[in-house]
């Protein structure tokens, strides 16, 4: 089996050959005296400054560019002698490493005495200095591709709770609802509705009883309010409004009743999706009871969209000629087209 191999960096190399000629008459000319070369790896700038004129051979590395990185730039600088006629082994190596961030910093390489440097290396008065540069680059920070990206999933904490409600385990409180039992969790209905939190958890008399009684709500509006309180959805308003339009109507008042602002939208939304001259009336009444004012605003805009819906609608509420003049002077209908009923 073959050895795994990881790159932990990675680096970038620059080498050149690097002749001084007539390296004899640079003999006594200072430190001042110098000769020039730009270099670029990795993007970066830096400049080699070469000193022969001293008793000694020395190098300056001068970064020219700005670190990208808030850490700087790490590089190094190597040189050696080399005889270009391959005659000779390139002679021994000196090195200079440091971290760069801005421009003008430098590292010095004190390379060699001037006359300890063997004769075979000078060639025509010329020596040649093979220098190499390397920067260590910045890697990037790893990214997951965003189609290997997993989404999570959908939450699933409605059903849980579903669960508990249906199986009842360690249920604490049993409603009553025409016969009905319902066993739910204080808690759970507490954190839901304030209703139910007043009554299990204030001064109210059902605050240590085990058995509630409901008497103003059928079973199976009672049993979908609860479905709603620990699931948050309703699936018995799901179908048709024609078809469950008595459920909405049912469960408005409930949802009013304790406090469940979120199930008392729903059930308007619902109701104002599709009102009809059976429905209209019941529909009204319960807005104006239970402070809907857009669903009581769709009802009226249906009730007098036609003269033939709106003498319906009074067939369907019973409403006598003198009740009319009665209604029709109430703020409901005052800013309402008056349509002839003849």
């Amino acid at each position: 089996m073959e050895n795994a191999c990881t790159s932990l960096n990675q680096v970038a190399r620059s080498a050149r050959l690097l002749n001084i000629d007539g390296f004899s008459l640079t003999a006594g000319m200072g430190g001042d005296y110098c000769l020039k070369s730009i270099w670029t790896v990795d993007g970066y700038e830096l400049e080699v400054l070469n000193y022969p004129g001293t008793t000694w051979v020395a190098l300056k590395l001068v970064f020219l560019s700005e670190a990208r990185t808030q850490w700087g730039v790490r590089a190094s600088m190597a040189c050696q002698l080399v005889d270009l006629s391959r005659e000779l082994e390139p002679y021994h190596e000196y090195g200079v490493s440091e971290t760069f961030h801005h421009p003008q910093d430098f590292g010095a390489l004190v390379f060699m005495d001037r006359n300890k440097i063997p004769s075979g290396y000078i060639k025509d008065d010329m020596l040649t200095l093979r220098c190499a540069i390397m920067v260590l680059r910045e890697l990037p920070v790893p990214t997951i591709p965003a189609e290997e990206v997993v989404a999570p999933p959908s939450t699933n904490l409605h059903q849980h709770l579903g669960e508990l409600l249906q199986s009842e385990m360690g249920a604490d409180v049993t409603f009553l609802a025409c016969d009905e039992s319902f066993a739910a969790h204080r808690y759970i209905l507490a954190a839901r509705s304030p209703v139910f939190k007043a009554r299990f958890f204030g001064d109210m008399k059902d605050k240590c009883s085990a058995r509630v009684e409901i008497k103003d709500m059928e079973a199976a509006a009672f049993s979908a309010m609860l479905h709603f309180i620990y699931t948050d959805t309703v699936p018995d308003l799901d179908r048709p409004l024609e078809e469950v339009t008595t459920m909405a109507q049912h469960l408005l008042v409930a949802a009013d009743m304790y406090g469940l602002e979120r199930l008392k939208l729903i059930c308007e939304i619902k109701l104002s999706g599709g009102i009809t001259v059976d429905a209209a009336a019941t529909t009204l009444a319960l807005a104006e009871q239970h402070s809907c004012l857009k669903l009581k605003a769709k009802c009226l805009e249906f009730i007098v969209s036609t003269p033939a819906v709106l003498e319906a609608c009074w067939r369907q509420m019973g409403i006598s000629t003198l009740k009319k003049a009665a209604l029709w002077s109430s703020p409901s209908f005052s800013s309402l087209p008056i349509y002839s009923t003849g």
